[in-house]
């Protein structure tokens, strides 16, 4: 495990990432949790108090990585941008199970099942951990229809989020 104190910074313009807020994983930080790893992993332990599992780690091309602070942690920790916070990080190699009903559905369109089948495992599992996020049944349902209907059309998490963001 290892354990240090970082600072929540922010994308400004990044592509895909821009407007994240996120940790930095130094190379040396990194090299201890996975050795001669250059690509993302999962971690576990905590920021502060909170616990955090199958949190995944995402390489920056130089040998440093990042750890993606969403709204739901940042809300729970009671933090923001320019704040610090206390983390505690270890290697999680506990598998990732797909939502069993978005599984289910995707399987009805098979179009849809093999596009997402032709994912990377770790963008699979962005599909699964939204949908899982949901508070709501109603949510849910919608989540799983708007995942179904995106990769029926080819698209991944990422253009599906932007085809699907309230212009408002």
């Amino acid at each position: 495990m290892i354990t240090f104190t970082a600072r929540i910074l922010k994308f400004q313009k990044k592509g895909e990432k821009t407007g994240w807020s996120y940790i930095e994983i130094s190379k040396r930080q990194a090299q201890q949790l996975k050795p001669d790893s250059k690509v993302s992993f999962r971690t576990k332990g905590f920021l502060d108090v909170l616990p955090i599992q199958k949190a995944a780690l995402l390489p920056m091309g130089d040998g440093n990585f990042i750890l993606p602070i969403n709204g739901t942690m940042r809300k729970a920790l009671g933090k923001k941008e320019g704040d610090t916070v206390k983390v505690q990080l270890e290697l999680d190699e506990s598998a990732l199970k797909l939502n069993a009903e978005f599984i289910k559905c995707l399987k009805d369109e098979p179009g849809a099942y093999d596009f997402f089948k032709m994912l990377p495992k770790s963008h699979q599992n962005y599909f699964s951990k939204w949908i899982e996020s949901a508070k709501t049944i109603q949510t849910k349902t919608k989540r799983i229809t708007m995942a179904v209907i995106a990769l029926g059309s080819g698209q991944g998490y990422s253009e599906m989020i932007r085809a699907n963001k309230n212009p408002n």
